[in-house]
């Protein structure tokens, strides 16, 4: 069997290789191949360019041809790096709720919020969970994202927490799409709990890291810095144990109060989400580090709230990725494109800053350098939009989305078929 295959030719080719990880971005530091292909091998990109010079190339090769006869725009696949797409039941009474004058943290207070999701998440079986996983990150994938990052956090025990984490790892196994996992423990301190915060958190660490080491189920370890959830004196010996054990960081920081970005620069984690709530001293902070800052679009629409000062931070010289936040109480919708064209719009960033963010920046957040931009040696993810102009795809605020995925080189989804 063959396995180079040529695809093409592709009306733009948007690379997003060779742009900086950190700082502002401006549409004329895109790598644009216009009329180009891609050849792959097996699930790696093998060559891209000039269609003309590929189909040269493709000879000895003797690739297999696949042509795309309608005019297209090919770019890597998307990345969303923060979601929350294993849950159970539903929020819709907290939105009314809210919507109707109550307060996310009024809300919670009154038994609502993430406890509720809790409660209904405990209640759900594995292999209802891992169901709801898939088809929820199928929906994902049908909107050309390709490489999905999933957190726990509605079990907040160690059983329920592994059980997450394992519907997960089931999902994993029977995905198109990537699943990066989280262990999101530290979500908040759950209510039925005995013991002090303390020792919740140092249960979790001494129960539970050994077995996701154990059993591979997450090198990431999260935690929500903010009131009702875990302050900087709580969560630091949980980040230190974590980090002595080779887990990653990442921070939900700053999205109703300050306090989280320092605790993500100060322990050096990959990303620091949220920031709606960031002020010049934690933009200033951030930018002067390695820490990736993640904007949540989608928790700014369901919470009516500010969004993360994106155009701040890149100015700044900070790294900026997009992510969705999709789950079932802030941020419910789950459509990455909508949310990273309208953040745009609201804080004034350039294509190429918001196409960064749910690609290459993307990947940067989840630490992963196989994927994120198309370049000799990533692997073969990549889509294509049905327009001859990729100023089309953001201006078209999430109404267009890709006709044809390509997953590891193997076309995953084809809506011209």
């Amino acid at each position: 069997m063959n396995n180079y295959t040529l695809i093409g030719p592709f009306k733009q080719l948007l690379t997003m290789h060779g742009l900086p990880l950190k700082g502002a971005l401006s549409d004329q530091e895109l790598t644009i191949i216009e009329n180009g292909g891609i050849i792959t091998y097996k699930d790696k990109i093998y060559a891209i360019g000039s269609y003309a010079d590929l189909q040269k190339e493709a000879v000895p090769l003797k690739a297999a041809i696949v042509p795309i006869a309608s005019e297209m725009v090919c770019m890597p696949g998307l990345i969303d790096s923060h979601t929350h797409i294993c849950f159970g039941g539903s929020r819709a009474k907290d939105y009314a709720l809210r919507n109707s004058g109550k307060t996310y943290l009024e809300i919670a207070k009154a038994g609502g919020g993430i406890w509720d999701t809790v409660t209904q998440t405990r209640k759900a079986s594995s292999s209802l969970l891992t169901d709801t996983i898939k088809e929820r990150a199928g929906r994902h994938l049908q909107q050309g994202i390709t490489t999905i990052e999933v957190k726990s956090g509605y079990g907040l025990s160690v059983a329920e927490e592994l059980k997450m984490l394992r519907a997960i790892a089931a999902a994993k196994n029977d995905c198109d799409a990537d699943l990066i996992p989280t262990c999101l423990a530290a979500h908040m301190i759950p209510k039925d709990y005995n013991g002090t915060p303390e020792a919740y958190l140092e249960e979790i660490a001494n129960d539970l890291f050994p077995i996701l080491k154990e059993e591979g189920l997450s090198n990431r370890i999260d935690a929500f810095i903010e009131e009702g959830a875990f302050s900087k004196a709580l969560i630091a010996p949980y980040f230190k144990k974590a980090q002595e054990m080779g887990f990653d960081i990442t921070v939900h920081a700053d999205q109703f109060s300050t306090s989280g970005s320092a605790v993500a620069v100060e322990f050096g984690a990959v990303s620091a989400d949220h920031l709606e709530a960031s002020t010049e001293q934690e933009i200033a902070l951030l930018a002067n580090s390695n820490v990736v800052a993640t904007a949540l679009p989608g928790a700014s629409l369901g919470l009516g709230c500010n969004y993360t000062p994106a155009r701040k931070l890149l100015d700044a010289g900070a790294s900026v990725a997009i992510a969705s936040d999709w789950n079932p109480g802030s941020a419910p919708m789950g459509n990455l494109l909508l949310q990273a064209a309208v953040l745009g719009t609201f804080e004034k960033l350039s294509n190429a800053e918001v196409l960064a963010g749910i690609t290459v920046r993307a990947a940067h957040a989840l630490r992963i350098s196989d994927r994120g931009s198309m370049v000799p040696g990533k692997l073969a993810d990549f889509v294509a939009f049905p327009t001859n102009n990729y100023q089309e795809i953001l201006y078209q605020q999430g109404m267009m989305a890709p006709v044809k995925v390509w997953k590891n080189g193997a076309l995953v989804v084809n809506k011209e078929a």
